[in-house]
């Protein structure tokens, strides 16, 4: 068998390649030119397996693998890091690193999405990207506005605030250019993200995970899509406190003896989840009563911004749960009412242990 650990960069690979039956031990450098890769790993006599750390241009290598019939794993870069105490840090000891880990069964094998999921969450990420450009162009032309003493609010954005409104303005050559400029970008932009909302709708309304979703108050296509395809199979997530630590919304902390240290946000998950989540959240409290209950104490206690993302938190976990069980909201609200009636743990809440008696009422 051939073991190898791939130090895998935008341009080139450097490999550590053991042979189990000679224990023949060999280094190489592949350049990503031509087809020197295709051809080395072809000419492999199997089985094979191949591990790399997990990279933002790893996919046209996977797809080669998967090609050519080779097992190749993708490993935790921080976990893969963390094995190495040295300070030392070079391409071939990397290599020689993940071939190491390999070998001795612990490398830190990641879940990898399908490529059905995949294409989804490019279809996703372009959108928010388009919307995040829009804003921009929002922004430049309400400043435009301001400046000249046109004050509008949402009214600005109609087809009557565009065409009569803002292109009205008395402007200087370079400023009515710009403006000029800005609405045609604004014009184009809303037509595309239109069309994209009902790629989005559509794909959302052919996903059965993505229709349970969409039957909790607050919860559209968008959102309801970006959770069941950034999440993948939930059944991974032990329980509510690792999805929220895979998305980041739990602090960070620096604790040491005695003393606990919580900071912010940590952040380490997948921003456009978090963003949908936060963005969700602001319209279910309006709508679900025991959110809402919720969010209002959460408010008093704690203030505004962290009140949302609490909000958000505990949204994230009821939608996890109805994927996770292939329910819809009516069900989950049921359950959660029978629990509460019975006086057990509430639902995506652990059983006592440690001869605990009951629960601490946890928000």
């Amino acid at each position: 068998m051939q073991i190898i650990g791939c130090d895998l960069h935008a341009r080139q690979q450097t490999l550590a390649v053991l042979d189990t039956a000679t224990g023949e031990l060999m280094e190489k450098t592949l350049t990503h030119e031509g087809s020197k890769v295709r051809e080395f790993y072809s000419t492999l006599p199997g089985p094979v397996r191949v591990g790399i750390e997990a990279t933002g241009t790893m996919q046209w290598f996977l797809s080669l693998m998967e090609e050519l019939g080779i097992d190749c794993q993708v490993g935790h870069p921080a976990k893969i890091r963390a094995a190495e105490p040295r300070k030392q840090k070079h391409d071939r000891r990397d290599a020689d690193l993940i071939l190491k880990l390999l070998v001795e069964n612990r490398f830190p094998s990641i879940w990898r999405p399908s490529k059905e999921l995949v294409d989804l969450r490019a279809l996703l990420l372009h959108r928010h990207q388009w919307v995040r450009m829009r804003t921009r162009i929002q922004n430049a032309l309400q400043a435009i506005a301001m400046a000249n003493g046109l004050r509008r609010g949402p009214s600005l954005w109609s087809q009557g605030g565009q065409c009569s409104t803002i292109a009205s303005l008395p402007l200087a050559p370079h400023t009515a250019h710009r403006r000029s400029e800005l609405q045609a970008m604004y014009a184009k932009f809303e037509s595309d993200i239109g069309k994209l909302n009902q790629r989005v709708e559509a794909q959302a309304g052919e996903r059965p995970g993505a229709r349970l979703l969409m039957t909790h108050p607050g919860v559209g296509p968008i959102t309801a899509l970006a959770t069941d395809v950034f999440l993948g199979d939930p059944k991974r997530f032990a329980d509510g406190k690792a999805l929220a630590s895979y998305v980041g919304i739990i602090p960070s902390e620096y604790s040491s003896g005695g003393r606990q240290r919580l900071g912010g946000l940590s952040k380490q998950g997948n921003p456009l989840l978090r963003f949908l989540w936060c963005e969700a959240a602001a319209h279910a409290v309006r709508r679900d009563p025991e959110l809402q209950r919720f969010y209002r104490r959460k408010l008093i206690q704690k203030g505004l911004g962290k009140a949302r993302v609490a909000a958000a938190r505990k949204l994230g976990i009821r939608l996890w749960i109805m994927l996770r069980d292939q329910i819809e909201y009516q069900e989950f609200c049921r359950r959660g009412q029978m629990q509460q009636n019975s006086g057990d743990a509430c639902v995506g809440m652990p059983g006592t242990r440690y001869g605990a008696t009951s629960h601490r009422p946890i928000d």
